[in-house]
C-alpha cells in the first residue's frame, strides 16, 4: 500500500486519517469541496482534487492511481434526512471498480449495532444511522475488500492506542486520533476484511 484515496479529509477524523497516512509514509490524495479547509503543514504533501464526491468525474480522478480507499464521510453537524453520505459511497465503489481497487475502510457508526427503533439510538440520530445504514449495505454487496468500522463516540483527545474486535460493540468512546490511525492501518490488514469492527481508546 503506497498511495490512498481518502473522502471526508477535512473533517474531525479525516484530518487524522491524513495524520496517520502521512506518519506512516503513505501519499494521500484527498477530494474537498475547499482546498483552503486542508491545514497548511499538510498541504504540500497531499494530492489535492477540488469538487465533490456527489459528482462520480471528481470521485474517479480522486480515485485513480491509488491502492486503497478510506472514507470518513460526515454531515457536518446536520442531523437532517441526507442521502449525501450513501450516494457519495456509490460514486467511490464505482470509480473503485473502475480502477480495479480491492480495499477500503469505511467509518460508520455504533449505532448501527442497535436496531433502527432501539432507545439506544436517540431520535435524533435517526436519519443520519439510516444513511449509515444504506451506505453499510452498499459495501455489503460491494464484492469489495471491506472494513466496516463502527466507532463509538469520537472524543478530541491524544492518542491512546486502539482496542479492536469483530461484531461487537466494546466501548463508549474512541479517541480521534486512535480511529483515524485504525482506518489507516486496517488497509493492509486482511485478517479485517469483510468484518464490522467494534473499536475504543485503550
Amino acid at each position: 500500500m503506497e498511495k490512498i484515496a481518502i473522502f471526508g479529509a477535512t473533517g474531525m477524523t479525516g484530518l487524522c486519517v491524513i495524520e496517520a497516512a502521512l506518519n506512516k509514509g503513505l501519499k494521500p490524495k484527498i477530494l474537498v469541496r475547499d482546498s483552503s479547509k486542508v491545514p497548511d503543514g499538510p498541504k504540500t504533501q497531499l494530492g489535492i482534487i477540488e469538487g465533490n464526491v456527489l459528482n462520480y468525474p471528481d470521485v474517479l480522478k480522486t480515485v485513480q492511481d491509488t491502492n486503497g480507499v478510506i472514507v470518513t464521510l460526515g454531515t457536518r453537524n446536520s442531523l437532517e434526512p441526507t442521502t449525501d453520505m450513501s450516494d457519495g459511497l456509490k460514486n467511490i465503489i464505482r470509480a473503485m471498480k473502475e480502477c480495479n481497487i480491492e480495499v477500503i475502510s469505511v467509518c460508520l457508526s455504533a449505532f448501527l449495532f442497535h436496531d433502527p427503533g432501539s432507545s439506544k439510538v436517540p431520535a435524533i440520530f435517526h436519519d443520519v444511522t439510516a444513511d449509515h445504514k444504506r451506505m453499510f449495505d452498499l459495501l455489503m454487496e460491494s464484492g469489495l475488500k471491506y472494513v466496516a468500522a463502527f466507532p463509538p463516540h469520537i472524543a478530541d483527545e491524544p492518542a491512546r492506542g486502539y482496542q479492536v474486535e469483530h461484531d461487537k460493540y466494546i466501548s463508549r468512546v474512541i479517541t480521534k486520533y486512535d480511529l483515524g490511525q485504525f482506518l489507516v492501518d486496517s488497509l493492509t490488514l486482511p485478517e479485517h476484511f469483510g468484518h464490522i469492527i467494534g473499536l475504543a481508546s485503550k
